[in-house]
């Protein structure tokens, strides 16, 4: 049961991953891209931990994976609210 939750999750991760790339085609926004590069790692993320590691979360490479996608999100966040020059 676990295993078809993964599935799930890491169905639905690249999937809005393609989504978030779609509206980046089309506005050509860096925010977009950065979300899409999340959860395109969010989602290889837990397929390799479902197929590789049988449920063993717990090393340092699993949070630092995880650190770098939430990372990506927040740098999105604070490069678009940031001030920005006028040429």
């Amino acid at each position: 049961m676990t295993d078809l939750f993964t599935g799930a999750i890491c169905m639905g991760s690249i999937v809005i991953a393609l989504f978030f790339l779609r509206f980046w085609r089309d506005s050509n926004d860096r925010f977009f891209l950065y979300f899409a590069a999340s959860f395109f790692i969010e989602g290889l993320h837990r397929l390799y931990s479902a197929l590789n590691d049988a449920g063993a979360e717990d090393s340092p490479l699993h949070y630092l994976i995880r650190l770098l996608a939430y990372g990506l999100i927040l740098w999105a966040i604070l490069e678009k609210n940031l001030p920005r020059e006028r040429k």
